[in-house]
């Protein structure tokens, strides 16, 4: 089973267990829960359902495992020729990780895949 929801402007495949980083909040804390409600699809394993442009009533689950993450250092530098006019700056972007706990979509069937099946 997965989804694929909207969370400022970005959209993400989830699943059940996985973690995820999203754009930083800072009202949140390690274990605080959080519910993402803009839910663009979702899949069972046997069918899926598709919002237009979203699915009413579908909610994403998680807890916060990270409150603060930092992504790479973006290194930002201007330069004039023949003007002795340099700057050198950089960036540090915030990110909050988070670990998706369940997926309640109404009316979407959730077909378990079996051992034997994936085996195959």
């Amino acid at each position: 089973m997965f989804a694929i929801i909207e969370d400022g402007s970005h959209q993400y495949r989830v699943a059940p267990g996985e973690k995820v980083v999203v754009d930083y909040r800072d009202t949140l804390s390690v274990g605080d829960s959080v519910e993402f409600e803009k839910v663009l699809l979702a899949n069972g394993g046997g069918s899926s359902t598709v919002g237009r442009p979203l699915i009413d009533g579908a909610t994403v689950s998680a807890e916060v495992v990270d409150s603060e993450l930092k992504g790479e250092k973006l290194e930002i530098q201007k330069f004039r020729r023949r003007k002795n006019s340099r700057r050198h700056t950089g960036h540090r972007q915030k990110y909050t990780e988070v670990k998706i706990t369940a997926i309640h979509v109404p009316g979407l069937e959730v077909v378990e895949a079996t051992a034997e099946a994936s085996a195959e």
